[in-house]
């Protein structure tokens, strides 16, 4: 698509639920991948809890240390799933979700 061709409305409405559970799944999988990053980060780690903000076994700099990654994996697996819904969205109705 063009940068000049714009998405008609109908597009965006009928893409909005399937962004939905696009944000709704890329979620539980950053959840999941950041677990699992965190547990590698810290194997010395008695708990292979991540730091939470108000948690006072950490240290601020291991809660921010762990928000970042964790923001980091969000916002990176949220946009391949976007992506990649709006290519499938594309390829079965011809048109870009976005723009």
């Amino acid at each position: 698509m063009s940068k000049n061709e714009s998405t008609s409305t109908s597009a965006k409405i009928l893409y909005r639920p399937i962004g939905m559970l696009g944000g709704l799944v890329s979620g539980a999988i950053a959840g999941v991948i950041f677990k699992q990053a965190w547990k590698l980060l810290t194997p010395q780690s008695r708990s292979n809890e991540a730091p939470k903000a108000l948690k006072s076994d950490f240290n601020l700099g291991q809660v921010l240390l762990a928000a970042a990654l964790q923001g980091a994996i969000f916002a990176f697996v949220k946009a391949l799933v976007d992506r990649g819904g709006a290519r499938g969205f594309q390829r079965v109705f011809g048109e870009w979700p976005g723009n």
